[in-house]
């Protein structure tokens, strides 16, 4: 008996700070993944279309804008986010402090907003995955149509914009669907430099409770539900794409 009550006790507590308002934590969690949410997804629009860029540029006839895309995309995807995100809080800031004294004439040290930090930095790492994976479904586009295109006397723009652009994003959504889960669980690095996301609202609450089973628990049920949202999003958007192609034709 002793046992049992002692059981509902400690899951009543458990609850009891996953509460939403003063009495506990879960309103906080809750703006937590907010956050997470808004700097995956702006993240991944940014990242998106640099990845584009690059992908452009990687499929250019220019030799030096091939070379370019490759040293960024070679040197991204083998540089921890971590690092990447120290080097740009940190040294941006000496940056900024250094032109606000040198040139400006303010003294002063400069702090860079930690939110468009963190956008920025994952946005970067995202470029770099995005880019071959779009470089990739435009390869894959069937050359067959890409000539066709151009019998019938389409120019360049018209070519990529009805041809290649629209079945290149079907062939890279599941590449990008995989982007998009990585950049989610990216998002947890940004605690680092004290932006109040999933991770770090977790870490605030466990410290104060001493129950950090608890809220890692919680934040881990989170990122789930946002993969399954996401995935079920994502599966959707594909079933559009494919909507009239014909398999093994």
């Amino acid at each position: 008996m002793v046992r049992a009550s002692t059981i509902a006790w400690v899951k009543r507590m458990e609850l009891g700070v996953l509460a939403w308002g003063d009495g506990g934590w879960g309103d906080e969690l809750a703006r937590g993944a907010m956050v997470t949410i808004a700097i995956a997804s702006a993240a991944y629009v940014v990242g998106s279309v640099l990845g584009i860029l690059f992908a452009a540029m990687k499929l250019s006839g220019s030799s030096t804008l091939r070379s370019l895309a490759t040293a960024y995309t070679t040197a991204m995807r083998g540089m921890p986010e971590m690092l990447v995100i120290y080097i740009v809080f940190f040294g941006g800031g000496s940056l900024g402090t250094w032109i606000a004294t040198n040139v400006l004439g303010v003294r002063g040290h400069v702090d860079l907003p930690s939110f468009a930090v963190g956008v920025v930095c994952i946005a970067l790492s995202v470029a770099a995955y995005a880019c071959e994976v779009i470089r990739g479904a435009v390869l894959a586009v069937p050359h067959g149509q890409i000539e066709a295109a151009q019998a019938v006397g389409m120019t360049s723009l018209q070519r990529n914009r009805l041809v290649v652009a629209p079945q290149a994003f079907r062939l890279a959504l599941p590449g990008m669907t995989n982007v998009w889960q990585f950049t989610v669980k990216d998002t947890a690095l940004v605690s680092i430099i004290g932006v109040t996301e999933v991770m770090r609202s977790a870490s605030i609450a466990s410290n104060a409770t001493k129950q950090p089973f608890t809220f890692y628990l919680a934040a881990l049920a989170i990122f789930i539900v946002i993969a399954y949202l996401s995935q079920r999003l994502f599966t959707r958007l594909q079933q559009s794409a494919d909507r009239g192609v014909r398999w093994g034709a």
